[in-house]
């Protein structure tokens, strides 16, 4: 019941395959048909990954971008997705030039589960998130996933 609320997914959506890390560049056209302007670059050597961190991937950037969206305030520029595949780790970089107001760990305000939910998908695969704002403004999301770690309480 919690992932239905949380990724708004229901029973029916069990057959839809799942997006993945060759959907991120459809997810950053659909944001900027949305008036946001997204830089997206892969840097590194692509290798087949889980599905599971597929889709972790995938709904760290969606959901770094949704809160660009609603928290960054009218004065966002752009926001850059930045995906690194280096020997060992995957880093997966989400910032926003953004002068708005921020929304972080442990708040209140915002009443979504959006940095709870990337550090409960990172933490599956024993990697680190970091957010916050930056200086001179804007925000980031840094996730590292470990591409040779045993997974922790999945499948995948």
């Amino acid at each position: 019941m919690l992932g239905v609320l949380r990724d708004g997914e229901s029973e029916n959506d069990s057959y839809t395959p799942q997006p993945g890390i060759a959907q991120l560049d459809q997810l950053v056209e659909d944001v900027r048909d949305l008036d946001l302007p997204v830089e997206f670059t892969a840097e590194g050597v692509p290798r087949a990954l889980p599905t599971g961190m597929e889709l972790a991937v995938y709904r760290i950037v969606q959901e770094a971008l949704t809160n660009t969206r609603k928290h960054a305030g009218p004065h966002v520029s752009r926001a850059r997705v930045r995906l690194w595949y280096g020997d060992d780790v995957l880093e997966v970089r989400i910032s926003d030039d953004g002068r708005g107001a921020v929304t972080f760990l442990g708040s209140t305000t915002g009443g979504g589960h959006g940095l709870v939910g990337m550090q409960e998908r990172v933490a599956v695969y024993g990697g680190s998130i970091h957010s916050g704002p930056q200086p001179g403004g804007g925000f980031e999301v840094v996730a590292s996933l470990p591409l040779n770690a045993p997974m922790n309480g999945s499948s995948d």
